[in-house]
């Protein structure tokens, strides 16, 4: 089965964190974690998959309250940290929304992800993950973790759908421009 058709039956896009929502970079300090970078159009993609009533998730194994933050200004609706088991993270979303695997997409970059990769019905990698990840994409995004990759994955699930020329004329509207980034 192809992407299209895979990516039409989403109804929940599933987000890991590092190397995907953001580039991957951990700045550290002597306290801890102390910086990571979001993209605004990935941010704003989000905020479009919204819009057209998809659901959002975030399942990270990591700890972060950058990551607790982005989730609340981009409204997703479950961001799952310390997530030691993501494949058990991911049934307990499918139970909670009452969907089916194959009304799943998942977006990853690196060994921790292909669990998750294999369970659900869209596969997604970006362009810098790991060959592993890449072997069972089934949709390859162009760019880079943290560099629109996950805006990208968003238009092409919601163009696929036929909602993307809707999602876009709300932005026409005077004051929708800045909305969720």
């Amino acid at each position: 089965m192809d992407y299209e058709l895979r990516a039409k039956k989403v109804k929940l896009l599933v987000f890991d964190v590092d190397g995907v929502l953001t580039g991957g970079e951990l700045f550290l300090g002597a306290e801890g974690e102390v910086m990571k970078t979001f993209n605004t159009q990935d941010g704003l993609g989000i905020a479009a998959a919204h819009r057209a009533g998809l659901k959002t998730a975030i399942i990270t194994g990591r700890l972060s309250e950058m990551v607790k933050r982005r989730g609340q200004e981009l409204a997703i609706g479950d961001v799952v940290q310390g997530a030691q088991d993501k494949v058990a993270a991911l049934g307990q979303l499918i139970t909670k929304h009452g969907l089916a695997v194959d009304e799943v997409g998942y977006v990853g970059d690196d060994l921790n992800d292909l669990g998750v990769m294999n369970k659900v019905g869209l596969a997604c990698a970006v362009a810098n993950a790991v060959p592993e990840v890449k072997k069972i994409a089934h949709f390859m995004a162009q760019y880079q973790g943290g560099h629109g990759a996950v805006r990208e994955i968003i238009e092409m699930v919601l163009k696929v759908q036929g909602k993307w020329d809707t999602v876009v004329a709300t932005y026409c509207q005077a004051g929708a421009l800045n909305a969720g980034q």
